[in-house]
């Protein structure tokens, strides 16, 4: 039943996109979205349970396990991995054999503070990687795996184990796993509001009446 709820959870914030699930976290004053990682392949979006992974620079010492691969070996179809390299943009922290293996475990997607390589390899899997660009330096001899399953930061947002990570051509959003049901609903509403804006738009009605910051907001109108 457990399973059921996640899953349904999850299938209502695939209804949404960041926007909207923005607006949703500033109505509860919590973190807002954030922007600058991005699809690196084509039109994507992507919504699961965050598995976290926290990189750090390459010290001395006998090399672990190669960065990420024991989170995707945790992970399962409702995830997405987090990869938190703290926006590095010389050195990629995900790449092609890691895509190859999250997919074929059902992983959703990656979101990574930091840049990606291989991306022919993931668009060929139809693998969603979400970053701050590319490039083909390897993380081997630079990189090393700091944390996983422990909370990161992303882009400034902190994320959880467990958390709702949305990503989508717009931008990020991160739900407290504990404010996800609260956030969706609200969510939900503000989409339906802006649908009635949008129908009322294309019918001819006068954009500033029909897009006042009252309405938009889902103040209730003023008596007059």
């Amino acid at each position: 039943m457990e399973a059921m709820s996640n899953s349904s959870l999850l299938a209502r914030f695939a209804a949404l996109d960041s926007a909207a699930v923005s607006d949703a976290l500033d109505q509860l004053g919590l973190p807002s979205g954030v922007g600058g990682i991005r699809p690196v392949w084509g039109p994507a979006a992507v919504v699961g349970y965050a598995v976290t992974v926290g990189l750090e620079p390459r010290t001395e010492g006998p090399a672990g396990a190669h960065i990420a691969t024991t989170a995707i070996e945790a992970a399962d179809d409702q995830s997405v991995i987090v990869v938190d390299n703290q926006g590095r943009t010389d050195v990629s922290c995900w790449g092609g054999i890691l895509s190859l293996g999250a997919s074929l475990r059902g992983v959703r997607g990656v979101v990574a503070d930091g840049v990606c390589r291989d991306v022919a390899e993931a668009r060929e899997l139809g693998f969603p990687v979400f970053s701050r660009g590319s490039i083909p330096a390897t993380a081997r001899g630079r990189l090393q795996q700091r944390s996983t399953g422990e909370p990161v930061s992303v882009a400034g947002l902190t994320v959880g184990p467990g958390d709702v990570v949305l990503a989508d051509e717009t931008g990020l959003v991160v739900v407290p796993r504990d404010r996800a049901e609260e956030v969706a609903q609200i969510a939900t509403t503000i989409v339906t509001r802006e649908r009635a804006i949008t129908d009322e738009v294309r019918a001819g009605a006068r954009l500033s009446q029909a897009m006042h910051d009252a309405r938009l907001a889902g103040e209730k109108e003023p008596v007059r």
